[in-house]
This record gives C-alpha cells, sequence and structure tokens, in this order.
C-alpha cells in the first residue's frame, strides 16, 4: 500500500519533515508532498514538491535487490555472526557519487566513519543556506537479524517479489532495515540531481550494529561519543527504523540485561550435593520480573499513542558453560531486554 513507504514533506519554508515507515511494498507514491499550511504561505518559487517530484521505482527496487543480496554478511548475532556493513555503506556511496562533492559533480557532502575493519556508518549531508538550521533523518541501519533459510518459504537473503502484480517485496531487510537504507539513499540522491535552494540542511545518517548490544561503540553510540552527530541537536530529528507498515510515533527503549546465577555443579543423581544454577536464575528471575511490572504497569497515555504493547522485561536467551545432561549446572546466566514506553523516568 501507499501507506508503506516514508512521506517527505518539504514546505515552502524550505524545512522538511518526515513521518517513518517500512519498506516492503513497491507502490512508490509522490513521497514529496508539499503541506497544506505551506502552500498558503506560497513564496514566489515554485512549489518544492513541481520541482523535486517523486522517487522512482526502479532505481529504489534496483538498489534494495543489491542490500538484500548483501544480506546473509550482514547477519549480527556475535560471535559467530559479524555483520560487515561496509558491503552495504559502499553501495550508499556508489549510489550517491554521481552527486556527491567527491566527484565535483553535485552538491552531497559524503562521509564513511568507520571504528573497527569491516563496519561502517555513513553520513550525507545535503548543505542548507542558512547555517545552523538542519533536520536529519538516522537510524536506517546496516546489519539484520539473523535468518534461517530452512524456516522459510523462500530465499531470505535475495530480494523477490510476492504475487503476480510485483507489488510486494520480500526478502531479510526489506523493512527492518534495508528498505529505509534504499528509500534514504534514493531521497538523498534526488536532492543532489534536483538541488532545491533550502534554508535547512538534509542529512542521513546510515549506521551500523543496531541489532545487538553486546558490541558497543561502532554505530551511532561511536558517532555520538566523537560529536559527529552534534549538529543534528538544532533541528528535528526522525529516526528511520520501523518493522511496521504505518508511521511510527512512538517507541519503546531498549535495555539489554544479564542475570547471571552461581551454584554448585555435582552429579545429578546427587541432587542434594548440588545447588542448581538454573532453579536459582529461574526463582530470581520471576520475583524481578513481578517487581518490574507492579512498577512499570500499562500506561494510559499508551492508548492515546496507539502503542501495541506496555513496557515488558522478558529472557530471551539461556546460557551455560556445558556439561553432561546428567550434571547439575554450577553457573548459567539469562539474558534478555527490556523495553519501556516513554512514560516512564
Amino acid at each position: 500500500t501507499d501507506t508503506s513507504y516514508a512521506h517527505i514533506v518539504l514546505s515552502s519554508t524550505q524545512s522538511c519533515s518526515n513521518t517513518e515507515s517500512s519498506s516492503t511494498s513497491t507502490g512508490l507514491p509522490s513521497l514529496l508532498t508539499q503541506s497544506a499550511a505551506a502552500s498558503k504561505m506560497a513564496s514566489p518559487a515554485p512549489p518544492l514538491k513541481d520541482a523535486v517530484g517523486g522517487l522512482d521505482r526502479d532505481p529504489f527496487v534496483a538498489l534494495l535487490a543489491k542490500l538484500i543480496g548483501e544480506s546473509q554478511r550482514l547477519q549480527n548475532d556475535p560471535p559467530a555472526l559479524v555483520p560487515q556493513e561496509d558491503l552495504v555503506a559502499q553501495h550508499v556511496v556508489d549510489a550517491l557519487r554521481p552527486v556527491s562533492t567527491d566527484t565535483g559533480g553535485g552538491p552531497l557532502v559524503v562521509r564513511k566513519v568507520s571504528y573497527t575493519d569491516g563496519r561502517s556508518n555513513v553520513i550525507v549531508e545535503y548543505p542548507g543556506t542558512v547555517p545552523g538550521r538542519v533536520v536529519s533523518f538516522v537510524g536506517m541501519h546496516m546489519d539484520v537479524v539473523p535468518a534461517n533459510p530452512s524456516e522459510w518459504d523462500f530465499d531470505p537473503f535475495s530480494l523477490t517479489f510476492e504475487g503476480d502484480d510485483k507489488e510486494k517485496l520480500r526478502g531479510r531487510g526489506t523493512t527492518d532495515c534495508l528498505g529505509h537504507v534504499a528509500l534514504v539513499t534514493q531521497l538523498m540522491r534526488r536532492l543532489g540531481e534536483v538541488k532545491p535552494p533550502l534554508k535547512h540542511s538534509v542529512i542521513a545518517v546510515f549506521i551500523a550494529n543496531e541489532e545487538n548490544s553486546s558490541v558497543t561503540g561502532i554505530g551511532v553510540d561511536g558517532l555520538v561519543k566523537d560529536g559527529l552527530l552534534d549538529k543534528l541537536k538544532t533541528g528535528p530529528l526522525f529516526w528511520i527504523d520501523t518493522a511496521d507498515k504505518q508511521p511510527c510515533i512512538g517507541t519503546g527503549g531498549m535495555i539489554p540485561w544479564h542475570l547471571k546465577a552461581t551454584g554448585k555443579l555435582f552429579h545429578s543423581g546427587l541432587a542434594h550435593k548440588a545447588i542448581n544454577s538454573m532453579e536459582l536464575n529461574m526463582d530470581a528471575l520471576k520475583e524481578i520480573q513481578t517487581r518490574f511490572y507492579n512498577d512499570f504497569p500499562a500506561h494510559e497515555k499508551e492508548k492515546l499513542y496507539k502503542f501495541a504493547t506496555p513496557s515488558t522485561m522478558k529472557p530471551t536467551k539461556w546460557s551455560y558453560p556445558g556439561g553432561g545432561l546428567n550434571q547439575i549446572p554450577g553457573e548459567c546466566t539469562i539474558s534478555g531486554d527490556i523495553r519501556l514506553t516513554p512514560f516512564y523516568r
């Protein structure tokens, strides 16, 4: 559906805003629309919508096909699966090169930032005419969650179409988040081609390592630490990463947690001589979850903002040193995350 695309609004005051969305459908509408309020204050210049036009479907699909084609090497679950976001970053840079300052033929300032080999971030800026005015699109991440091909009805690591009309695209990352990468890349390229005189600078930040929190300092956190996103603070920032088809107006923050229990290893035939770390952890987690849901129950504003779920705390992984089935483990760790709606401090 048309609503599955982000609608970029560029008003006659030459600023822009966005509602984020996923990219599973190719019914590409005109993404650049002029607001009704802005039209009432129209300047002598032609409407920006007419100047910039819509984004073309074919280049979007072609770029997305390249990105999905890399997705097997973008899976993020270390240490077994370490993504190589450079593969996507290079496709983004290549798509923007004809309109970048590097070639001398365009206005886009394109910069790759890496904190470890093979894992780049990309910052793209379309300069505005007024210093200090900026609008930014951040969060288009170039890694994906793992996919087991044996559990899929189609190849997750290549872009394919669903149905004869070819209106829906499928493959690992079409919604989270390679579709957004392709979409914002095409937006920045169009700005570079048309060169509309905007008062606001438009900045796009493509990031590494969004899908994992065990490795830090190489994605958006590294960019923030180095002050590379400081200039974004003077204007609206839109986080472009939603795994749904509709605009996202609010989301819950993610807090990873790890709970380690230490007991006593012993043979299961003599259980009275052991202290079962798994049982300790299960009992502890039950108490912690009970307290969490007492402290952070469903909030009345969640319904107002159409949150699908209230705040949650849940386990997602078990780990222990290993051993036989007839051994009571002496230690184990439960890991998980907290998703907290923004109505609690």
